[in-house]
């Protein structure tokens, strides 16, 4: 199955999330095709999580119908939003393609793909 779109998958999780009852806005498009896909995840106490992409590497052990493909990670927990911002900020200078995702969740729940999960 071939991975879907980077604007396809976005539109699609804010939508979802949004009909769900949860806030979610994209904060910043990246490239259509084939851009990162960054979610923060706004516990609304000062404290956010952040998901990203799932390296290459482990996606030889994952199945690829799941999400057309896309399959994340956790990269922080649980953490002060203003640290989740400033990884944000490096990401975009490292990646000038990249998507970035705000949701809302006080239980922190990303309704997302996650290795390891």
């Amino acid at each position: 199955m071939a991975r879907i779109t980077s604007d396809f998958f976005v539109s699609a999780y804010v939508r979802r999330r949004n009909d769900a009852g949860f806030f979610t806005a994209v904060v910043r498009k990246g490239a259509a095709e084939a851009g990162a896909i960054f979610v923060k995840v706004s516990r609304l106490d000062g404290t956010a999580d952040l998901y990203g992409p799932v390296p290459q590497i482990y996606l030889d052990d994952v199945d690829p119908s799941i999400a057309g493909g896309r399959v994340f990670e956790q990269l922080l927990a649980a953490v002060p939003e203003g640290d989740i911002d400033a990884r944000l900020q490096s990401e975009q200078r490292f990646d000038s393609d990249c998507w970035i995702v705000e949701t809302e969740d006080r239980q922190g729940t990303a309704d997302l793909d996650i290795i390891g999960t």
